[in-house]
């Protein structure tokens, strides 16, 4: 529980601040401005009270139509489903969540003949989920993993936008002749209003390489439940690797995550094996990366880079990949231990020919990690710029 005064309100807006990177993380443009304003909303109506928070944020961090899903799958993972009261006790221990409590003001200071307290309650926000998001995911219990499970199946992944060469109509924009002189044409020749057009953006391609070797299996399941969230988005690839190369976007393709890790589970022979990174990435160049899957994609390794075979055969594959990809993440859980270093053999290899060198052993890494991936850095996301030439 948070306690009352300047410290609960901090805690308060700590936990209300995690939400909304939940949401950002899930795909919704939740931008600062609309961030503040949603502490403003709570902090007006009462921060305590489930159904305040939900319509205050989905008036203000919302942009569209499209977002409302997104926000309702995250608001019932972060705070829980609503209703779970009225559900029967099972008998193992329900997963953390985060409990909003609200304590009734002093009788002095209601109005006479009111229910309701004059102002906003005061409430404590108790947030097992906000604490959840830092713990390494190696270290928790079968609850908690449940929870991360919920919270990671909000996850979206999309790439950098670039200037597709496709054009739209536009109401700003270069002349667009055809359908200027069609317009002509319709008219009898009178003088018409110019039509426009401009390019269109779309999201850049995004390749994972999931790394599923023995000593990736703590983080290999949250890794690939991430991936299945980035899948469902679109223009998503994903790749095991460990002693195989296997590819799993069909698998991971099913809605439900439960059936997608289970179909998972029996294509990947490799599970737990050893690690051949450069073998294998040579692999994925020559069959898809060089005929077009890695050109000008966003390629995110995620792996603790540790190699069995000649590292410097991975660091020339990374050389490789590094001229093809519009940018190279590589993603690695145990860099957020205490003195690391990237002193593995592999990992030193690889780094010269890594753009950004981020974490990926929380839930909180994982939404910075998406968070780089679409290019978002300026909205506080800290990473190791290794190499710092952004290329078109």
């Amino acid at each position: 529980m948070v306690g009352t005064g300047e410290g609960g309100a901090a805690a308060a807006d700590a936990v209300l601040l995690g939400f909304v990177r939940a949401v950002r993380a899930a795909g919704v443009e939740a931008s600062t401005e609309r961030a503040y304003a949603f502490l403003r909303a709570v902090d007006v109506l009462r921060p305590g009270v489930r159904a305040d928070v939900y319509w205050a944020g989905r008036a203000t961090l919302c942009g569209g139509h499209d977002d409302l899903e997104r926000y309702e799958r995250v608001f019932a993972a972060y705070f829980g489903p609503s209703g779970e009261s009225a559900r029967p006790v099972v008998r193992h221990a329900p997963p953390p969540r985060l409990r909003l409590v609200t304590r009734d003001a002093p009788a002095g200071s209601r109005a006479p003949g009111e229910g309701e307290p004059a102002g906003p309650p005061t409430a404590t926000l108790a947030s097992a989920t906000e604490v959840l998001r830092h713990r390494d995911v190696g270290e928790l219990d079968a609850a908690e993993r449940a929870h991360l499970h919920r919270l990671l199946a909000a996850f979206a992944l999309s790439g950098q936008t670039r200037r597709s060469a496709r054009r739209r109509p536009a109401r700003r924009g270069d002349v667009d002749p055809r359908r200027t002189v069609r317009e002509l044409l319709r008219r009898g020749g009178e003088p018409a209003r110019l039509r426009r057009h401009a390019r269109v953006d779309r999201p850049r391609r995004v390749v994972l390489l999931v790394d599923v070797s023995g000593s990736m299996a703590p983080y290999a399941d949250a890794l690939l439940r991430f991936a299945h969230a980035a899948v469902r988005g679109g223009r998503t690839e994903v790749f095991t690797i460990g002693t195989r190369l296997t590819r799993v976007t069909r698998e991971l393709s099913h809605r439900d995550p439960d059936l997608a890790m289970a179909a998972l589970a029996a294509a990947v022979p490799d599970w737990r094996g050893g690690t051949r990174l450069g073998e294998l990435l040579r692999e994925f160049l020559n069959r898809w990366g060089q005929r077009g899957m890695a050109r000008g994609a966003v390629v995110v390794l995620l792996s603790d880079g540790w190699e069995r075979d000649d590292p410097e055969l991975l660091g020339a594959q990374m050389r490789r990949l590094h001229g093809l990809a519009h940018r190279v993440i590589w993603a690695n859980p145990r860099k957020a231990r205490p003195g690391y270093a990237p002193l593995a053999a592999g990992m030193a290899a690889a780094l010269p020919s890594v753009d950004d060198f981020v974490e990926g052993h929380s839930l909180a890494a994982l939404e910075r990690l998406a968070a780089v991936v679409r290019g978002a850095e300026a909205e506080g996301v800290s990473v190791a710029r290794v190499r710092g030439a952004e290329r078109a």
